[in-house]
């Protein structure tokens, strides 16, 4: 058995809020040189500072908690990681892409700030993930080379060749049908890839062995797919007002999801499979890896 001892989960979200509100703080004045606008500074708190479950920090932080990492050191990361998320949400919503009135039980960024703030506030929190990133690295020197691999490897997952990638065919395969593979590619890069990139990271930062990242990936990548199958079975059969949106949106859209192409029962034991491999892959961290296991196991049960 391991003698280590976890930050709770109640402390770890604390830090993480706090750590986000930090980020981004409150304008002392309505426009300032070396600070946002007010209104911009706002509309970016407004979505970033909605709840939710903070899943991607989280992930990286007890990935860090279980190699014995610093988890001051990595949190400006693991806020750039809910940031870049929180960016996402904010243009997923807009009219031109999945067009949603509420996210997190409140209305859309651009339902309350119009559309043009609502882009201008997702571009700030993705510009604002890097700077806070990079600002953190150089706080470090001894382990500059960790910390830029690490955002290295955030940025890839984010980008055009990650979920940026799986968001465009995603919405360009709107009420056009689709395969199990042009599925698989969506999911994976749309949701998965930001789902391994927080443990990939956390990993790269403590300077993690070859064999630890591949586990830590193949871990991120179930976990995320799995994620992403639970989600589509919700939106098909979950409840709204528990979710804090919309559901039945994906059937409107026509969107490829797995219920709609190989149906409700072996989308669940899809998922059930993925939840399989991604624990079996955390088996070489042993106990370490209990929080982590945990995080799993409630990201692909969830009701809501």
């Amino acid at each position: 058995m391991t003698n280590k001892t976890f930050v709770t989960h109640e402390a770890l979200l604390a830090l993480i809020e706090e750590g986000l509100n930090a980020a981004v703080p409150e304008a002392a004045a309505p426009y300032a040189h070396g600070h946002p606008p007010a209104l911009l500074a706002e509309a970016m708190r407004y979505s970033l500072l909605a709840g939710g479950k903070r899943l991607r920090p989280a992930l990286l932080l007890r990935t860090v908690e279980m190699l014995g990492g610093d988890l001051q050191e990595a949190l400006a990361m693991a806020c750039a990681l809910e940031m870049i998320h929180t960016y996402s949400l904010i243009h997923d919503d807009l009219p031109a892409m999945d067009n949603d009135d509420f996210r997190r039980g409140r209305p859309t960024n651009h339902k309350v700030y119009g559309e043009g703030i609502a882009i201008l506030a997702g571009d700030g929190l993705l510009n604002s993930a890097f700077e806070g990133m990079l600002c953190n690295a150089l706080r470090y020197p001894e382990r500059l080379q960790r910390h830029v691999a690490a955002i290295e490897a955030i940025a890839r997952r984010a980008g055009v060749t990650g979920m940026i990638g799986g968001q465009c065919l995603d919405l360009s395969s709107e009420g056009m049908g689709g395969d199990e593979s042009l599925l698989s590619y969506i999911h994976l890069h749309k949701t998965a890839r930001l789902f391994i990139a927080p443990v990939v990271a956390g990993g790269l930062l403590c300077g993690a062995e070859s064999k630890q990242l591949s586990a830590l990936e193949v871990y991120g990548r179930n976990v995320g797919l799995a994620f992403q199958i639970v989600d589509d079975l919700l939106d098909l059969e979950g409840d709204a007002l528990a979710m804090g949106k919309a559901t039945g949106a994906d059937a409107k859209l026509g969107k490829l999801t797995w219920p709609a192409l190989l149906g409700v029962e072996t989308a669940r034991q899809k998922v059930a499979d993925l939840r399989r491999e991604a624990f079996g892959a955390l088996e070489c961290f042993g106990d370490a890896a209990k929080e982590l296991l945990g995080i799993g196991d409630r990201l692909t049960s969830r009701k809501a």
